[in-house]
């Protein structure tokens, strides 16, 4: 029979490497130190009469991985004590987690307001997946606050933001526009996968629900899809878990016990990572051939005074723009040895990409252009690598 083992609940001082540790223990009779991997579909009952009551939830317990699972609720207690959430639910993808979000806040005839500058998928579901339901849909530049004021409707239930944005690095004021979602009764989702949840809190920020793609720097290996939604009890209870349990885009145990032992390591992992981006940043600033570049550790980029009340590190991310042409970025991508071109990020292996043609080729040039991805637009997620190592590749890329 499992045991709680989350001691972690009565002293809630602990540092956030402690508890990636310990938190949301869950040892079985045989007093594993690793968290066990419950991989089972579903669960027996000792009698008919506890069967019942679990399904009518006068007795609590696991019923069926759709619905919850060991090991996946041990992951999401670790998330929730590292966000500082009051609940947190697993999901198969990051996409799923956004979806849902957004999906359990609306029905027909509402309405959603989000920043434009978004990941490819997340615009999709905002701009063309809700509206399919009867949802209407406003995207504003999500640095202006007066836009936001100017989108509210009557039927305005949500918010959506991404901060940092993919791939500009666009930061926006979490705290004021939580403040006018509120004001309009509408609930305010953040996508906080560019910062993590080492660097950046929303729900400390005002924000009412924070979604990840676990994929990126919760695994950080390149292993395993994963996503999770983050929010008061009531928020989960409320909007999310009769949606999640009755359409079942579920996460796998396996995939669930991966991301929860690499959050053992999360937060060494992010910090040599964003101290590396730092060194990068700091020296791409000066070499010629490249614009544009945006780093939310330096003081060059356009929302500093933002990041320095909002962030509290500068993320493993950075954009810029290698000469004028899609083919100078192409031929700065090929010319690459250590770091290899993909279109993931967050991952111990430092990974480029072209936006335009990858997880923004779906837009118009002009949409592009009002996102801030033009064609020359390089993205570079920071991995382990030596700083100097990826600078030295970095050199020989862009040629003399």
């Amino acid at each position: 029979m499992a045991q709680k083992d989350d001691w972690t609940s009565a002293t809630p001082r602990l540092h956030p490497e402690t508890l990636l540790v310990h938190a949301g223990g869950l040892r079985s009779q045989f007093g594993e130190t690793s968290e066990a991997l419950f991989l089972t579909q579903g669960h027996v009952y000792d009698s008919a009469e506890q069967c019942a009551a679990r399904f009518d939830g006068s007795e609590s317990g696991f019923i069926y991985a759709r619905f919850s699972n060991p090991t996946v609720q041990m992951f999401e207690q670790r998330m929730a004590a590292l966000e500082g959430a009051e609940a947190a639910r697993a999901t198969a993808t990051g996409m799923a987690a956004v979806t849902a979000a957004l999906m359990g806040l609306v029905r027909a005839g509402d309405h959603v307001v989000s920043s434009r500058a978004l990941f490819g998928s997340c615009r999709y579901v905002v701009e063309e997946h809700l509206p399919r339901y009867g949802v209407e849909t406003t995207l504003v530049d999500g640095t202006d606050l007066d836009a936001w004021r100017r989108a509210v409707r009557p039927t305005t239930k949500a918010f959506f933001l991404e901060s940092p944005s993919n791939p500009t690095l666009e930061v926006i004021d979490i705290a004021a526009v939580a403040a006018i979602a509120h004001a309009a009764g509408a609930q305010l989702v953040v996508d906080n996968v560019f910062a993590s949840a080492l660097w950046q809190k929303p729900l400390a920020l005002g924000a009412d629900c924070v979604v990840y793609s676990a994929t990126k720097h919760i695994d950080g290996q390149g292993r395993c899809l994963g996503g999770v939604i983050l929010a008061s009890r009531a928020f989960i209870d409320t909007h999310i878990h009769t949606l999640l349990r009755q359409t079942g885009p579920a996460i796998s145990p396996f995939n669930a016990w991966v991301m929860l032992k690499s959050l053992e390591t999360f937060p060494l992992r992010v910090r040599r990572q964003s101290e590396t981006a730092a060194q990068i940043a700091d020296w791409l600033a000066g070499r010629s051939g490249v614009r544009a570049l945006r780093f939310c550790g330096r003081k060059d980029h356009p929302q500093a005074d933002l990041i320095a009340r909002q962030m509290s590190g500068p993320s493993t991310l950075m954009c810029f723009e290698v000469g004028d042409s899609r083919a100078e970025a192409f031929q700065f991508l090929n010319r690459l040895r250590i770091i290899r071109i993909s279109n993931n990020l967050g991952d111990a292996k430092s990974l480029a990409v072209h936006p335009a043609t990858t997880t923004h080729q779906r837009f118009t040039p002009a949409q592009r252009a009002e996102m801030g991805v033009g064609e020359a637009l390089v993205r570079l997620s920071v991995g382990l690598e030596h700083a100097d190592d990826l600078i030295a590749d970095i050199d020989q890329a862009l040629g003399p």
